[in-house]
């Protein structure tokens, strides 16, 4: 349980410090994500009563109108799993202390391209949960969504993963060739009576959230509500927006953001500050020439904004060590 062990550790303190060997690692993913030799083979997967580790799995939810997977239980883990082919959510999260690591993630889509449903890649309420090294791409709604009724959930860590979409190879679904479904690469939501969610984004990818999708002002990452997030390392390209940090005071509140060392390319906005979002950092971060916008800024209070600079190729910046 291994996997486990180091979710409680990261839990201790916050934000979680990235281990020394994982700052040497190039954003993205470190392995190869999906099921290895002869997968265990599913159209849903359940985990109610007992935690533990489940492991190689295949599901396939055959366009289902039903969750793919369920965690209800404490202390699982999901590893070297393949989740494929539904029109509801591919993983739901409703438990404590989850590691999901080495999984990949894909076509979960609802409705179309004019009449689009949410379906996401992975959702819930979750406290103390970990994604690692997972590939999510081609849902509906958004990659990484917390929480659709805006209830209770916390210290989520998103490391070394690729989130992406971009136009369908062929029909999927209700979609079409050449579609391109989803909303965002992640979407926060909480409500300011509750207590401030935690997230950290780390060495991950984001990418193909461009125009010509389902909605208008697409982000890879759009961190909104009473939200407490730190994006650190990551890598963004082919978005129309990046980064959408979204402030407020109504009843659903304002996000805390803290950007550092990011790395943004052709993308029509870098960052765009929304609603006088208070206490934004965006530090030592890199932007393109193809980048059109590095700042729409809406900012309040407490911005700093410095450190910024040109960014290399991103070749060399994924192929560091």
């Amino acid at each position: 349980m291994i996997g486990f062990l180091f979710v409680i550790a990261l839990a201790q303190d916050w934000p979680p410090p990235i281990a020394k060997e994982a700052a040497r690692l190039p954003p993205g993913l470190i392995a190869e994500a999906g099921t290895r030799g002869t997968p265990k083979k599913a159209r849903s997967l359940e985990i109610r009563d007992k935690g533990g580790v489940y492991e190689n799995y295949l599901i396939d939810a055959e366009w289902a109108d039903r969750d793919a997977v369920r965690i209800l239980a404490d202390r699982v883990v999901l590893r070297h799993c393949e989740i494929r082919n539904g029109l509801r959510d591919a993983i739901e999260v409703y438990a404590n202390d989850v590691l999901i690591e080495n999984c990949r993630i894909h076509h979960f889509l609802a409705g179309s391209l004019k009449d689009p449903k949410d379906a996401h890649g992975i959702t819930g309420r979750p406290t103390r949960l970990t994604v690692r090294n997972c590939e999510i791409y081609y849902c509906s709604g958004d990659a990484v969504q917390f929480d659709p009724d805006r209830g209770p959930w916390t210290d989520v860590i998103i490391e070394n993963c690729n989130l992406w979409t971009g136009p369908l190879p062929e029909d999927a679904a209700g979609f079409k060739k050449g579609e391109q479904p989803g909303e965002n690469g992640l979407d926060t939501k909480q409500s300011a009576s509750n207590d401030r969610s935690r997230i950290v984004v780390r060495n991950t990818l984001a990418h193909g959230w461009a125009k010509g999708g389902q909605i208008s002002n697409l982000s890879a990452l759009n961190i909104k509500n009473h939200v407490d997030a730190r994006v650190e390392n990551c890598v963004f390209w082919d978005n129309e927006i990046d980064l959408r940090l979204r402030g407020g005071t109504g009843k659903y509140g304002g996000a805390l953001v803290a950007v550092t060392g990011c790395f943004f390319y052709s993308s029509d906005v870098a960052v765009r500050s929304e609603d006088a979002i208070e206490n934004l950092s965006i530090t030592n971060c890199a932007y393109a020439k193809d980048v059109a916008k590095r700042f729409v800024n809406d900012a309040g209070r407490g911005l700093k904004v410095e450190g910024d600079r040109d960014a290399p190729p991103r070749d060399a910046v994924l192929k560091r060590k």
